[in-house]
C-alpha cells in the first residue's frame, strides 16, 4: 500500500465511522465498547483526537494519567468523549484527511487504530461494519511489526497465524486460521470477539 493509498484508507475509515456514529441513539453512545472501561463515546472521542493531539497535550495529561501511557490514553478519551456526539462526529469529519498526530506517536498506527476501534464500537451494538481486506491486511502488518502496546510477536510466538482471505501467514506451531480482520482483532487483544471466526488447533491455546 503506497503512502497515498494508506492515507486514503485512513480518511475513508474516519468518514465511515462518523457516518456510523451519526446513526447512534443516546443509549448507544453510552453503551460499553470492546475496550475495557470505555463506552462508545470514549472510543469515538479517542478517534477524534488522533489527528489533532499534540505532544504537549499528552505531556499535560501525564500527571492525571500517573505517567502511564494506558492511563493517559483513558484520561484523554474521557475528555474528548465528553464533548458530545455532534462535536465528536464533526471533529472526525473535519480532520478525516489530516496526516498528522503528536510527535511522540506514530502515524503508521492510524489505520489499524481506526479499523480496530470501528469494531470496538460496532460489534457490541450489533452493527455490521465491514472492512476491506486490503485495509485489514495493512493494519495487521503494522500490528505484527510493532512492539508496544500489543507485543503480538511475543504473545503469539508458539502458533502459526494464517489468513483465509489473503496471502498472509506468520509464525510456527499449531495453526490459527481466519479472516484477516479476525486475526487483527486477535492480535490487538480482542480475543473473545475474534474467536467465532477462528479455526485450527492453535485456537485451543487461546481459551
Amino acid at each position: 500500500m503506497s503512502e497515498d493509498d494508506y492515507w486514503s484508507a485512513v480518511q475513508t475509515m474516519r468518514l465511515r465511522i462518523a457516518d456510523l456514529l451519526d446513526t447512534l441513539s443516546p443509549a448507544e453512545w453510552d453503551a460499553p465498547s470492546l475496550c475495557a472501561g470505555w463506552r462508545v463515546r470514549e472510543v469515538a472521542g479517542h478517534l477524534s483526537l488522533v489527528p489533532t493531539i499534540t505532544t504537549w497535550e499528552l505531556i499535560a495529561a501525564g500527571p492525571r494519567g500517573r505517567f502511564n501511557p494506558h492511563h493517559i490514553n483513558t484520561v484523554l478519551a474521557l475528555r474528548y468523549g465528553a464533548l458530545g456526539g455532534p462535536a465528536i462526529v464533526a471533529r472526525l469529519r473535519d480532520h478525516a484527511a489530516d496526516r498528522r498526530t503528536a510527535k511522540v506517536l506514530d502515524t503508521r498506527n492510524s489505520l489499524f487504530d481506526a479499523i480496530v476501534h470501528s469494531q470496538d464500537i460496532a460489534r457490541p451494538l450489533g452493527r455490521d461494519f465491514p472492512i476491506p481486506v486490503d485495509y485489514a491486511r495493512a493494519g495487521l502488518d503494522r500490528v505484527w511489526a510493532v512492539g508496544f502496546p500489543f507485543h503480538a510477536r511475543r504473545r503469539f510466538a508458539g502458533v502459526t497465524l494464517t489468513a483465509t482471505d489473503t496471502d498472509w501467514t506468520v509464525g510456527s506451531g499449531p495453526t490459527i486460521t481466519g479472516p484477516v480482520l479476525a486475526l487483527l482483532m486477535l492480535t490487538t487483544g480482542r480475543i473473545e470477539s475474534a474467536l467465532d471466526s477462528l479455526r485450527g488447533p492453535g485456537v485451543d491455546a487461546l481459551v
